[in-house]
């Protein structure tokens, strides 16, 4: 009988962070038919998504680069509707591009945007690129152009894209060779090396877990309930073991949760980022090779600079 515990999570958000609206100015988009390999979407058991970030990097064709469209930011927009009934309903990613040029190069998109099937990478405010297209569903891709009206008026070509997709426009961290260089040209720190679709799971087998774990890129021996100090901030954490599953961090008095990623085939975890003092972190991990038995494992409590470490 299949194991139906629920997926869902807490969301918070913090009072004052400002969101920043919008999406920069560059573009960048490339033929599905250049794709040789695609990142994968994490997904639990029962084929449920556990992550909306991509887990490994796009593969391209021989020779073949993402090509680049600049845009007018104030003019553009990335939305996401749902669609379809229940229980099979999906996103509709849809974005509209806002080229300000009407000369013959910026007339010809139309030539090789018009039915063929595109994925479109755009970068938010924060920096994070979002995915519009999928391996599994046509993009729908159609340009419009626009010479202006009188002495007042503006031109535009427009890029509308229709996408489904799993979820709204997935997040992806990992390289882009584009024209002009390769951004992230380290790749996705979030690799799945592995045969199940997970990004947090590993290949199967009883899961075990070293002892030793990185706290800031030092060693420190936990154990299950115990309870380690370490002093602020907390950058990474580094954890090694064998079919590692399930790691997750909880914080900001239980209200912030974020999947620490496994790699090498469940060998190898990873959480980067910034938790400050005063401050706990609960590690989870997954006791089971299903990874739906989750349990509490070790606590991180954060110290501030010149406060002694406890026995």
């Amino acid at each position: 009988m299949p194991n139906c515990s629920s997926i869902q999570k807490s969301l918070a958000w913090c009072q004052g962070r400002p969101e920043l609206p919008g999406v920069k100015r560059r573009i960048y988009y490339i033929s599905k038919y250049d794709i040789v390999k695609w990142p994968t979407l994490q997904h639990d058991a029962n084929g449920r998504l556990t992550s909306a970030s991509y887990s490994g990097d796009f593969i391209l064709r021989s020779d073949v680069k993402w090509k680049f469209i600049d845009i007018i930011s104030d003019k553009s927009q990335l939305t996401s509707e749902a669609q379809g009934e229940y229980p099979s309903q999906t996103q509709l990613n849809k974005l509209v591009a806002v080229h300000p040029g009407v000369e013959a190069e910026a007339t010809a998109a139309a030539a090789y945007l018009n039915n063929n099937d595109n994925v479109f990478l755009v970068e938010d405010m924060r920096g994070a690129f979002r995915v519009v297209g999928s391996d599994k569903w046509p993009t729908k891709t159609t340009v419009t152009q626009d010479l202006g009206q009188g002495a007042t008026g503006s031109t535009s070509t427009t890029i509308n894209v229709e996408a489904t997709d799993e979820c709204p426009a997935p997040f992806y961290a990992g390289s882009i060779e584009a024209d002009e260089g390769t951004i992230n040209p380290e790749g996705n720190p979030n690799q799945n090396t592995g045969s199940s679709s997970s990004g947090n799971t590993s290949t199967g087998g009883t899961p075990s877990y070293d002892n030793t774990v990185y706290i800031n890129n030092y060693p420190y021996t936990v154990s299950k309930h115990g309870n380690q100090s370490a002093y602020g901030p907390i950058k990474s954490i580094k954890i090694t073991g064998k079919n590692m599953n399930g790691l997750s961090i909880v914080y900001n008095n239980k209200e912030s949760e974020a999947q620490i990623p496994v790699s090498n085939g469940g060998s190898e975890a990873l959480w980067s980022g910034s938790i400050s003092y005063p401050n706990t972190i609960d590690v989870y991990r997954g006791d089971s090779a299903s990874g739906n038995s989750i349990e509490l494992w070790f606590t991180i409590s954060i110290l501030k600079a010149g406060e002694p470490i406890g026995d």
